[in-house]
């Protein structure tokens, strides 16, 4: 089995979201499976400059920052179509995504690679048969909340990509008991079967 583990936090040291994410791989992870890692902090870049609808710019017309937003997409895309479990970790940030886990699902949202239009003009994801495990965190925020705008946005990205199966880990409203938030997480963790 192939893991496919995205981490979104801007903060690489004391996330709890990164901390959460780990404790989750570690838990579901067998001696014989791949784990492919992508910190969306490190290399990540915004879809900018297209001259037309979709991810499409004729070759012989790509600037340098279109090769770059090109080549990372490719590579995004293989990473989702290559992994069995996604297990993506994201802070709510001002009740919305982290930028960079917006940036990248408009790199990895390619039509005929991740979605395709039907012929009665319908959407279809086409990465079917996938788990997907969400690890979301804030500090005020209540999950599900009319005030959470990622949970449901996130949740949303992944049935357009055909992913249906989807756990949600929370440890929500942390700034109101910290302790009792990742405890609660911690035993979502556990009860993972």
């Amino acid at each position: 089995m192939i893991i496919y583990q995205i981490d979104s936090s801007a903060r690489k040291e004391g996330s709890t979201s990164r901390a959460l994410a780990k404790k989750l791989l570690n838990r579901i992870k067998k001696p014989e499976d791949k784990v492919i890692y992508r910190d969306l902090n490190d290399e990540m870049v915004f879809v900018s400059g297209l001259t037309e609808s979709g991810m499409n710019i004729d070759e012989k017309d790509q600037n340098e920052n279109h090769k770059k937003m090109f080549k990372l997409s490719d590579q995004l895309v293989k990473e989702l179509k290559e992994s069995d479990v996604i297990i993506i970790s994201a802070p709510i940030y001002n009740y919305g995504p982290p930028a960079t886990l917006k940036a990248w699902s408009d790199l990895a949202a390619r039509v005929g690679e991740t979605f395709r239009f039907k012929p009665n003009g319908r959407r279809e994801g086409l990465l079917k048969n996938k788990r997907a495990y969400l690890v979301i965190t804030s500090g005020g925020t209540k999950l599900n909340s009319s005030e959470d705008f990622l949970t449901p946005w996130l949740r949303f990205i992944l049935n357009f990509f055909g992913i249906e199966k989807i756990n949600i880990i929370c440890a929500d409203q942390m700034s109101l008991d910290y302790d009792k938030s990742i405890k609660d997480a911690e035993k979502q963790i556990e009860n993972i079967s």
